[in-house]
């Protein structure tokens, strides 16, 4: 039995671009609020100030996801978010071209969320969602219906924990992540479902970030993390919590965001 690491030299290659997003007003008014409630209420300190800042950088990955998220407000999706909107454009010209595409997300309300909005934007149907919530029969016919069926739906949404590792998913050329997990180790596992044996076309990487935000920090601590040999071990989280407020501020708020 062949494992990836022996045949890598002969899978097609992958190209990674990240996706910058805008904020609506709406997003900016909302993570704004967040971060001047947390620091004026005050975080704490030692394994309290830990859970204060771990639940704020949750907000505020959640509103830049959708206020949605945050506010429970699901009616009504479109034009509330710069990187709904903007997956939207992508995964609207992805199903064009007739290629098929994987969205991760952490959150499973996110998923739900995506797998209406785009159902009803494209025209295609119900998006399925693939987490862990499922029972093997379920997500087993769900990866078989995206990988075999030639009427299933051309996109296919996932939860990032639910679908770290054993998924065969190659039939798609395309890998969105919505939003960022701490560690880049666990990115790559995700991705590694559309390039893995048996993939033939290039794998096209989309990591979508909201500029100016938490989102940005994310990013660049994974690019720093990718460069050095122990990359898996290293913690987003834990080194936000160790700084000291005024700088975790500074960094927090949002720098030069384009808000629409």
């Amino acid at each position: 039995r062949r494992t990836k690491d022996t045949v890598a030299k002969d899978l097609p290659p992958k190209q990674f671009s990240t996706v910058s997003c805008t904020l609506t007003s709406e997003q900016a008014r909302i993570y704004r609020s967040a971060v001047a409630d947390a620091f004026d209420t005050g975080l704490g300190t030692g394994i309290a100030r830990r859970g204060n800042i771990l639940a704020l950088l949750t907000t505020l990955k959640q509103v830049c996801n959708h206020p949605a998220q945050v506010t429970g407000d699901t009616d009504d999706l479109y034009g509330r978010s710069g990187k709904l909107d903007r997956a939207t454009e992508m995964i609207a010209e992805i199903v064009d071209d007739g290629d098929r595409a994987l969205i991760f997300t952490q959150y499973r309300t996110m998923g739900e969320m995506l797998s209406r909005h785009l159902g009803s934007e494209l025209g295609i149907g119900a998006i399925p969602f693939l987490h862990g919530g499922l029972n093997t029969d379920k997500r087993d016919a769900m990866v078989d219906a995206f990988q075999n069926d030639t009427d299933s739906p051309p996109v296919l949404i996932l939860s990032l924990r639910a679908a770290g590792f054993g998924l065969n998913l190659t039939r798609a050329s395309h890998v969105v992540h919505y939003d960022r997990w701490w560690n880049p180790a666990v990115e790559d596992q995700a991705t590694d479902r559309a390039h893995r044996i048996g993939q033939k076309r290039t794998v096209n990487v989309h990591t979508l970030v909201t500029g100016g935000t938490v989102e940005d920090h994310i990013a660049a601590m994974h690019e720093a993390k990718r460069a050095v040999a122990d990359a898996v071990s290293g913690n987003v989280e834990a080194a936000l919590a160790d700084l000291p407020d005024t700088e975790l501020r500074e960094l927090l708020e949002l720098d030069g965001a384009v808000i629409i």
